[in-house]
């Protein structure tokens, strides 16, 4: 290859393949988890982002597989709290040997928390997955640069995820750079623009930074994502059958919480704008809202999961229900003592569940429960992946969904609607790009040996 022609191949960012081919797969996966799986292999370094109940632990789990047959080496899985029982449940219902991981002597698929990355070392392992991998945004910077730094040497990776970044598109670039593709702040300026001019990407002089596609962007980006991720909303999205991939209905009724005490020296009660009046609202009528939660509870006859944003709100709401019948798991709570009530819950011993979506929201099956209360915010994620634990694929029941809602959350709902829409604009590009990538795809491997012109 000649120096220019290196310099050509080291400036381009569409990502390459740094796999192998698989040597195993399991006969229950379904044709499209065979092509993500197939696909991710090859690519060695790769991100899936697939709704919930289309069989990521399955795929994230013949991956690891393949790699600790073709390294003879251990592969780490990460999972958020609580989410690795289930991580080998399902291996030992396919025959795949995995277990929890230990200091040292781990060998083949391991499996451990997030929150214990740091008793491990990443020389031990060949290659690495990190399961509900949007959750390394919602770490603090020092979690998520301690996972970035841990898996960025290693030869095989793979992110899975629901939601990539459903309100935010540069949020791809965690993603991105946890894969040794584009760093974020490459991606930043290769693509997006802001109005400073500059790479700041959070708060400054007392606004937020907003980033837009510069004029000739959006399709390369699209196109470079495309490269290294793989998007399914359905089986169909990747020329497969849809057949037993159908959701139940869902039902999201608001309850207003209409009789609330007006603010410290006000006669009156006035309409919520703005974060900092919605959260002083939400503080005025904490107990309304969660009387109003705890009753339609125990109105309930099955399991039911609450979900709350405030210590004060989870602890009433533990006391309205009585803890005969509910269990709270807080932020102050063990890993242990979490598990137990995650496990209790999905298990059906536990009636009633209330927790925070930071602490439960990521990975968890509760499809034994169809039935749940919450208190809206401005995350759209963390609404998604709520709703997402009970509203999945394999759920038999239709799903209820009741938002307790003051006046001043009229914005709230606006904002998520609006992310809503954000998100399946980016599914939509991605699934469009991934399609026109997978029609012209190239050969890697050519069966029939060059022949020379006869009149050379």
């Amino acid at each position: 290859m000649s120096d220019y022609t290196h310099f050509l191949a080291d400036k381009a960012h569409l990502g390459g393949e740094h796999g192998f081919e698989p040597t195993w797969l399991p006969a229950a996966m379904f044709p499209f988890q065979q092509r993500l799986t197939e696909w991710a292999l090859r690519k060695g370094r790769a991100a899936i982002f697939a709704d919930c109940g289309l069989g990521k632990t399955l795929i994230q789990l013949a991956w690891a597989e393949n790699v600790v047959r073709h390294a003879n080496r251990p592969v780490l899985l990460l999972t958020p709290l609580a989410v690795s029982y289930q991580t080998l449940a399902e291996a030992q219902k396919f025959g795949i040997d995995a277990r929890r991981a230990t200091p040292t002597g781990n060998q083949g698929i391991v499996v451990t928390n997030y929150e214990r990355l740091h008793l491990l070392s990443a020389d031990d392992f060949a290659g690495c997955v990190c399961d509900e991998s949007s959750i390394l945004k919602s770490f603090d910077g020092a979690r998520r640069n301690e996972i970035t730094q841990f898996i960025r040497k290693l030869p095989y990776r793979l992110l899975c995820t629901a939601t990539a970044a459903p309100n935010d598109y540069i949020e791809l670039g965690t993603s991105s750079e946890a894969l040794g593709y584009l760093g974020y702040s490459d991606m930043l300026t290769r693509f997006f623009k802001n109005d400073q001019n500059n790479i700041a990407s959070g708060r400054q002089w007392g606004g937020v930074v907003k980033w837009r596609f510069k004029g000739h962007a959006k399709r390369p980006f699209w196109r470079w994502v495309s490269s290294w991720a793989r998007a399914i909303r359905k089986p169909s999205d990747m020329g497969c059958d849809d057949g037993g991939f159908s959701l139940p209905p869902l039902v999201e009724r608001q309850h207003l919480v209409a009789d609330i005490p007006p603010a410290d020296g006000s006669l009156f009660t006035l309409p919520a704008h703005g974060l900092h009046e919605q959260r002083e609202e939400r503080r005025r009528t904490l107990t309304q809202r969660c009387e109003a939660a705890a009753r339609l509870a125990m109105e309930h006859d099955g399991q039911s999961l609450l979900w709350c944003h405030l210590n004060d709100e989870g602890d009433l709401l533990e006391h309205l229900i009585g803890r005969d019948h509910a269990v709270q798991v807080s932020g102050g709570d063990d890993d242990d003592a979490k598990e137990r009530a995650f496990t209790g819950f999905a298990a059906g011993d536990i009636r009633v569940l209330v927790t925070k979506p930071k602490i439960g929201a990521w990975g968890l099956n509760f499809q034994n429960c169809a039935h749940m209360t919450l208190f809206p915010s401005h995350s759209y994620e963390q609404y998604y992946q709520g709703v997402r634990r009970c509203w999945r694929f394999g759920q038999q029941r239709p799903v209820l969904v009741n938002a307790i809602v003051t006046p001043g959350d009229e914005e709230v709902f606006a904002n998520l609607r609006r992310k809503a829409a954000a998100a399946d604009k980016m599914f939509d590009a991605m699934l469009a790009h991934m399609h026109q990538a997978q029609s012209v795809e190239r050969q890697s491997h050519f069966n029939e040996q060059e022949a020379m012109p006869t009149w050379l």
